[in-house]
This record gives structure tokens, sequence and C-alpha cells, in this order.
């Protein structure tokens, strides 16, 4: 197995940014203070998120033949994102995510899928030995349940499966297969089929989650951390977020993925690696922008600083 190997199958989009003071109520234009073009996608993003923490990286994915997917094509390349299964889709544009911030941080989000919808099995299939010899493979929703199937029963590694966009019905291998599913609460409420308004809800949603099959759970929980249970050990373990300046939470669910895929792929103990992962994920939040807000490798020496405090 090639240590510090990760390999992430999922989506790549062109993220539409604009910031308002608030986010409109239905049917209300208000005005917005500042717009950005940036690239996201959760599979891009939690790719990139690895790679800038300093993980051999390597992602699986379409984009379209337009404009869009050469500049994103070359921003993957200058995130050091291994490109060889990045493929172009001829006549399908680059998928596009329009999202509005407010000044509080929060966001709204729609996506066009484009060339992500393109994503087969074959594409899979044509990267099948790096998969195999990943340390962590990760997936989402953002593509077809299929590909994510196919990718877990591949790997011999670690799997992340980030459930996002939740699915009100699902196959059931989706929670079965991958080692860790990851959920932030509105769609552990959707999988797990339980209303989560507080940590006593999530936690009530992971066991759940684990009775539905679930090797093991992890819910963010945005500024108050997260939680993780196992069916080994049925224990719920409480992880706490540091306080920060919101400035914008667009990606931040991506960060702490991406940050968890570099930590176990270097063979970092779970429970430090999900209490390392909240702080990096609530660093990104003080910047603006998705790929651009996370940090690099500087933010692990500070937190092996704090971990021998």
């Amino acid at each position: 197995m090639v240590l510090n190997n990760i390999v992430v199958v999922g989506s790549c989009m062109i993220d539409l940014v604009s910031y308002a003071p608030r986010l409109p109520f239905p049917g209300e234009t208000i005005h917005g203070s500042k717009f950005v073009t940036t690239y996201g996608g959760k599979g891009a993003n939690q790719c990139v998120a690895a790679s800038k923490l300093g993980g051999k990286t390597a992602l699986v994915a379409r984009v379209g033949d337009d404009i869009w997917g050469k500049k994103y094509i070359e921003n993957l390349k200058k995130e050091n994102v291994s490109t060889l299964f990045v493929k172009e889709m001829p006549q399908v544009s680059t998928g596009i995510a329009q999202i509005i911030v407010s000044d509080s941080g929060e966001n709204q989000i729609v996506i066009v899928a484009g060339a992500n919808d393109e994503l087969t099995r074959q594409d899979v299939e044509n990267a099948k030995t790096t998969i195999k010899e990943a340390a962590v493979v990760v997936l989402q929703l953002e593509t077809s349940v299929d590909i994510a199937i196919k990718t877990m029963e591949l790997c011999k590694g670690i799997s992340i499966l980030n459930g996002a966009p939740a699915l009100g019905n699902y196959n059931p291998k989706l929670l079965k297969l991958p080692t860790i599913f990851c959920v932030n609460e509105s769609e552990a409420s959707i999988f797990a089929g339980i209303p989560v308004n507080s940590k006593r809800d999530a936690e009530r949603a992971a066991f759940e989650l684990l009775s539905k099959g679930c090797n093991s759970v992890l819910i963010t929980l945005g500024a108050q951390g997260a939680l993780y249970v196992s069916k080994r050990e049925k224990k719920c373990y409480h992880f706490n977020s540091p306080s920060v300046k919101c400035i914008d939470s667009t990606g931040a669910g991506d960060a702490f993925i991406g940050a968890l895929a570099y930590l176990l792929a270097n063979k970092k103990d779970l429970l430090k690696s999900i209490e390392m992962s909240c702080i990096i994920a609530a660093d990104s939040v003080t910047r603006q922008g998705t790929q651009i807000s996370f940090p690099d490798s500087d933010i692990l020496k500070t937190l092996e600083h704090l971990s021998r405090d």
C-alpha cells in the first residue's frame, strides 16, 4: 500500500458566489456587495483540502469541454492534485454552483451538475489500481450512487462516504460499505429519519444509522464541533470546535473531510484526527471562498505544538 495516497471520486463545480448582507427570502430581490467566481464541488474541494495539507492526492472526475473545464484542470494541477483521471466531456458544460453568502457566514447553494452526471463506472474502473492502492478513498453523492458503491467495493483501505446531498431513499450499501459515514446535521436527519436540532438529537441519529448498518458514523455540527460513534465500541465521542469569527462557512465540511483523509492516510489516530479536523475546518471559515480558504500545511505545525502543550 502506498502511504499518504488519497483518492477522491467526485464532483467539480465552478462556484458563482454572491455576498450579501443576509440571505434573501423566497421571491425577494436584495442588493449584494461582492461577486466572485471560484473552484468548488465537494469532490474537488475535499481533494484540494487534503493536497494543501501535503497529501499525495488523485481525483476521479469529469468536467465539460468548455473554458471552465480547462481552467479547472489547470487549477487542480496548480494545487498538486493528480488529474490523470479527470476527463473532459464533449458538448457538456462543467458543473456550476450558484452560492449566496450572508454577512453572518450562512449560505444558500443551488447546483447544476453538468459533466458530473457523466461520470461513469468505467471512469472508476480505469482508476481501479490507484483506488485499490490508496490509503484513504473519499466519496460523496454529487455524482451517482452507483459510482460511490463501485468505488467502495474496490477500496482496500479506509473509505469515507460524505452523504451529501442527502437521500431519503437509498441503497443500503451506502451505509454498509464505507469505513466512515460522514454527514452534517440536516443530512443525518434525512438518512436516519430523525429530526436533528441539537447534539442530543445528533447522537440519537448516529445510533439509528448504526442500526441501519453503518460501521461508524461521524456527524459534523458546525460551530459545535462533531460527534463519532462506531459499531465496534457503541460509545459516542464529542469533539469541540474552536470559537472563531465566521466570514464564510461555504466548504467548511469539505475542509473537514479533506483534513480527515490526509490525517488518516498518514496513520494518525482516528479520534485525534477528528479533533484536528474540527480545528482545520474552523480555520477555513475565517476566510472567504472554498478551496482558496483551505489552510496549507503550516497549520499542522501549529496543531502539533498544541498537542504537545
